[in-house]
């Protein structure tokens, strides 16, 4: 690797982890430009060589947390016992994971609106919903649980239901707690759940 190829890489890496903390702090319509140029102690060019606009940073930033999500989700499901286990383990660690304050306000409350829905939801399929499909087809398959339908189908059920539960979470008026927000996940699967 040369130098200018690792100062490049150092310059994208600085950008995205200014831009994750100002978006987690402030969000993005409350995050300047000039802040993350600031931050990150590069000029406009440096941005612009790296990322499109704004946008574009911010969505590197929503794929980064993404693909932490997801090592946090499987490193869960793989502890677990069981599918059953797997797919209750690896639910409260997407939860955990976005229910951080700045987690929460990039990933569940900006990311829908700025990437659009469409791109948000190629990119929640893509990383998170991927693993739940893969957890969801497994215990059907193994018969931990009931359902019958399309495996796809309830992992999408179940993947709105967590999307939902995290806006709640913190939300302020009306917000849920993260306790609350996982007995709901567990008591949902159990419902689903075979009985012995």
């Amino acid at each position: 690797m040369t130098k200018n190829t690792e100062r490049a890489a150092a310059t994208r890496t600085r950008l995205i982890a200014v831009a994750r903390d100002l978006f987690a702090r402030d969000g993005f319509a409350g995050t300047a430009t000039e802040a993350i140029l600031d931050g990150a102690g590069v000029k406009r060019g440096a941005l612009y060589h790296h990322f499109a606009d704004k946008a574009a940073l911010f969505e590197a930033v929503c794929v980064a947390l993404s693909e932490e999500a997801t090592a946090a989700i499987e490193a869960a499901a793989l502890a677990a016992p069981d599918s059953f286990g797997a797919l209750v383990e690896g639910s409260r660690a997407w939860l955990a994971f976005v229910t951080r304050p700045g987690v929460r306000q990039i990933l569940v409350v900006d990311a829908p609106t700025v990437l659009g829905w469409e791109r948000w939801n190629e990119l929640d399929q893509r990383l998170g919903a991927h693993s739940l499909k893969l957890g969801v087809a497994a215990a059907i398959a193994d018969g931990t649980l009931i359902f019958d339908g399309d495996p796809a189908a309830l992992a999408t059920m179940l993947n709105g239901a967590l999307n939902a539960l995290a806006l709640r979470v913190g939300a302020g008026r009306g917000a849920m707690s993260k306790a609350d927000a996982r007995r709901a996940i567990e008591a949902l699967l159990s419902a689903l759940r075979r009985r012995a």
